[in-house]
Formats: C-alpha cells, sequence, structure tokens
C-alpha cells in the first residue's frame, strides 16, 4: 500500500468515530473546497479550513465519515468514496435521510495534504474526474 493510501485511511480511522480534530495530516496552505452540499465553501490555509469544517460540522449531531473505498488516481491523488451518518442538531434528521453517499479527493504532496475536495454528492466527484460508480 503506498503512503498516500496509508495517510488517508489514518484521517478516516478519526473521522470514523466522529473526530475531526486532528490536522497534522494538512499542509499549512492546504486548499480545502467544498463544491456542493448546503453550504458550497473554499478556503486556503489550516486556520480557514478549521473555520469552515467547524461551521459544517456545528449543524450536526453524532456526524461521521466512513470510508466505503480508497483508491490512488494517481501518485498525488486519493479518491475517497463515504458514507456520511449523523442527525441534523436542528432538524432532527438522520443524514441518510437526506444524502448518504459523498466522496473525497485529497491531493498528497511530501506527506501532507495540500489539497482537498470535499463532496456532499458522489456523483458530482465522479462526474468531476470523469468516472463512474
Amino acid at each position: 500500500m503506498s503512503e498516500n493510501l496509508d495517510l488517508v485511511r489514518s484521517i478516516y480511522a478519526d473521522w470514523e468515530h466522529g473526530d475531526f480534530s486532528a490536522s497534522e495530516w494538512a499542509h499549512p496552505r492546504i486548499e480545502f473546497v467544498m463544491p456542493d452540499g448546503p453550504s458550497p465553501a473554499s478556503a486556503i490555509g489550516l486556520a480557514a479550513m478549521t473555520d469552515v469544517w467547524r461551521e459544517v460540522l456545528g449543524a450536526w449531531e453524532e456526524f461521521r465519515a466512513e470510508l466505503e473505498e480508497c483508491r490512488e488516481l494517481d501518485e498525488k491523488r486519493v479518491r475517497v468514496l463515504t458514507r456520511n451518518t449523523g442527525r441534523g442538531k436542528t432538524s432532527g434528521l438522520k443524514v441518510d435521510q437526506l444524502t448518504t453517499k459523498g466522496a473525497n479527493v485529497f491531493r498528497v504532496c511530501e506527506g501532507k495534504t495540500t489539497r482537498l475536495v470535499a463532496y456532499g454528492e458522489r456523483e458530482n466527484a465522479l462526474a468531476d474526474l470523469g468516472l463512474e460508480e
């Protein structure tokens, strides 16, 4: 298994338990993009990414991102298919009543994630990558 896959799998080891606090995997100038979903956003830098995550996660209780499939696209990019679970704080709706399958694309250089694109809708990620599920 490649170092990039190992890095991404280690990130999900925390995320699957609802722990989004670690950031040693991210480059200080990471580019973070959420192109779809209820609150599309983008940020440059670790602090800005943290602010976006905090806002998004603040709307949920017990949010978890479970890794379904992790695949290298090339020597720098890893695509992850996810199943997201949790419950909306205001509505009480479980996330799987709204959407369950997302995808993330990590760009990794020298052991750090330099770009993370987090898709709420898996189909959008696959279309952007020219892939099919």
